[in-house]
């Protein structure tokens, strides 16, 4: 087999591909072993039926050399992709030139390949991180969250503030409930509530916002469970703030492993950092793929966008099946219509088809490469993941046309390193981050 490949216009290519005519009968013999065990003579055991008596129940030996043509072709195409390292997107358009009745066999196949977009400056790209440098705020957040753990509640006079305890009986009426109306799943006595939370009935925070104790509230409620609105009354019967304890050397002593609020404060506050590190570091990656893409103008062939989408709607229904729930229940608890939901889909499959193409790019322009051992060792993870020795793997991948492609997947994968490697890192604020501070406290990082 001989194949050629030639550019086209909108991203295509023309494959010009020629059979040997050895290879042609080669072909034949095959359809012809395959034909003769599925169709039943009279007379003749199945696989042993002559090839002449088969051109007769066929209609020809045209028509048997036509059916060894389409058995044949999509392995000749197959091998043709191979030779010319063409890397198609879609399916071919094919056209055969000669051949179709004897001899050698020709035939051209045009199909829109994967195009190859540009990264203008991508050895310059600038990633914001987050800021590493921790607030006072937070520092004292952290620390009145600890103090909360030793705090009591004490009754108070005032009217109700954000964060209060409060002590309340509540009655809910349904619109269409009647005198005998059974309403004790809308019913609670001291029940013991956090003001600001949230957490019961839509609208009642901002009722019980300025309210003192034995203060009588109604309002009406639109409760999404029932699909109605429910009148509902609700009576304070006590207030209560938690209240803190000093924040000094002696509730550090108690309360922790330092003998000064000091220390404490300190450790916290390193805490913290560490806590950003990490975020950082996970952060990276990501900002770099957006910082990249971001050069990436091309317009998207739909068919890598839509092939994208389709992986991701099956892993997401694969998941969904593993927990016992349907697309149409997950988009409900998520509040989601499908076409929302799809057209969010679609915009991250577009974002994952760019960041492929642009790493593909770079991988281009740096000429990155991967060794043989580095290949090996891919596939040896590979095998340890399936139960399976390297050669094994290698194997299976040869056999499915597949190893290209893991070859393709470490190249962009060490392109990724490199350029994480490479961009510079500025906080929110303009300010440079040094790789060396993205580093975590290895002590930190094991007594998290």
């Amino acid at each position: 087999m001989r194949a050629t490949a030639a550019p086209e216009e909108g991203n295509k290519v023309r494959l010009t591909v020629e059979i040997d005519e050895s290879e042609m009968n080669e072909a034949l013999d095959d359809v012809m072993q395959r034909l003769s065990r599925e169709i039943r003579v009279p007379g003749f055991r199945p696989g042993k039926v002559p090839r002449k008596v088969l051109e007769t129940r066929m209609g020809g030996a045209a028509v048997l050399r036509g059916e060894a043509i389409r058995d044949a072709l999509p392995e000749f195409y197959s091998r043709a992709v191979t030779e010319t390292e063409v890397d198609p997107i879609d399916q071919p358009d094919i056209d055969i030139t000669s051949g179709e009745e004897s001899g050698p066999l020709s035939f051209e196949a045009v199909v829109m390949v994967r195009p190859v977009v540009a990264i203008p400056g991508y050895g310059g790209l600038v990633v914001t991180m987050p800021s590493l440098e921790v607030p006072a705020e937070e520092i004292t957040a952290q620390i009145d969250r600890l103090r909360a753990t030793s705090g009591e509640l004490v009754e108070v006079s005032r009217p109700i503030q954000t964060g209060d305890q409060v002590t309340i009986d509540i009655r809910g009426t349904r619109p269409d409930a009647d005198a005998d109306g059974d309403d004790s799943d809308l019913t609670a006595d001291d029940f013991l509530y956090e003001v600001g939370t949230d957490g019961v009935v839509p609208g009642m925070d901002d009722q019980l916002m300025g309210a003192k104790a034995g203060a009588t509230l109604s309002f009406d409620s639109e409760i999404e469970a029932l699909e109605q609105t429910v009148s509902f009354t609700v009576t304070v019967k006590d207030v209560k703030e938690l209240s803190l304890p000093d924040a000094d050397d002696a509730w550090a002593a108690e309360a922790s492993e330092f003998e000064t609020i000091d220390a404490l404060r300190t450790d916290v506050a390193e805490r913290l950092r560490q806590r950003r590190i990490v975020e950082a570091q996970m952060a990276l990656q990501q900002k770099t793929v957006e910082a990249l893409v971001e050069l990436v103008t091309e317009e998207i062939p739909e068919q890598l966008v839509l092939e994208e989408l389709r992986e991701r709607i099956h892993d997401l229904n694969h998941r969904l099946e593993g927990q016992g729930m349907s697309l149409g229940q997950f988009l409900g608890v998520t509040g989601r219509s499908e076409e929302e939901f799809l057209a969010e889909l679609r915009a991250g499959a577009l974002q994952s088809v760019k960041a492929d193409l642009a790493l593909r790019a770079l991988v281009e322009a740096e000429a990155i490469e991967i060794s043989d051992e580095e290949l090996d060792e891919e596939l040896t993870a590979m095998g340890s993941r399936l139960d399976m020795d390297a050669d094994q793997v290698r194997s299976q991948l040869e056999q499915a046309g597949r190893l290209a492609a893991v070859r393709s997947d470490r190249r962009k994968a060490k392109a990724m390193r490199w350029l994480m490697d490479s961009v510079e890192l500025v906080d929110e604020h303009g300010k440079p981050v040094s790789r060396a501070d993205l580093k975590v406290n290895q002590g930190e990082e094991d007594s998290e």
